[in-house]
């Protein structure tokens, strides 16, 4: 008898939300838990595929599932010509989770994780000096390895849920 990976029951998700990054994945998944949420247990899952250029490629992976994304506003045009249901983060995660939590809050939170020093110090940078807070704090957020991901999990953490921006909001709703 031979073994034939076709012969496998392998359950397969019947839905899938693509996002460009691991961050962007970690968000979602924060949020949907807060809402009270097991996307695996809907059959229900995130797919980071890497960037933006890959979206063609990661729908060959998920052929009869129903498909959304989750994309930032300077690669929604590739997200837009391959899906129907796209959910547009304007500029990008980042920014709008601060929007979301207004300034005060972010700092707060970027307090309470230590990173308050290392925030300042890039204020001080003169390639940074004078631009709005906002722009800082997403600079801040993408540097450093895996702050990037971290600052996902804890913004998200710290949203009240009436206040989601609507692209996270749109996204689960789709689901």
């Amino acid at each position: 008898m031979s073994f034939h990976a076709y012969d496998r029951r392998v359950e397969l998700p019947r839905a899938v939300v693509l996002v460009e990054g691991t961050s962007d994945l970690v968000a979602l998944e924060t949020l949907a838990l807060r809402r009270g949420r097991d996307l695996a247990a809907e059959g229900v899952a995130i797919d980071a595929i890497g960037g933006a250029q890959a979206i063609r490629r990661a729908l060959t992976r998920h052929d009869g599932a129903r498909v959304v994304g989750l994309v930032d506003a300077g690669e929604a045009g590739g997200f837009r010509r391959v899906l129907d249901d796209v959910f547009v983060c304007d500029p990008d995660l980042e920014g709008e989770l601060i929007r979301a939590l207004g300034t005060d809050e972010v700092l707060r939170v970027v307090d309470a994780h230590g990173d308050l020093g290392p925030f300042r110090t890039l204020q001080k940078q003169p390639s940074w000096r004078g631009r709005p807070i906002e722009e800082q704090l997403r600079r801040f957020m993408g540097s450093g390895g895996s702050r990037k991901i971290q600052y996902a999990r804890y913004l998200v953490e710290a949203l009240d849920l009436e206040r989601v921006p609507a692209p996270l909001d749109g996204v689960l709703a789709a689901l």
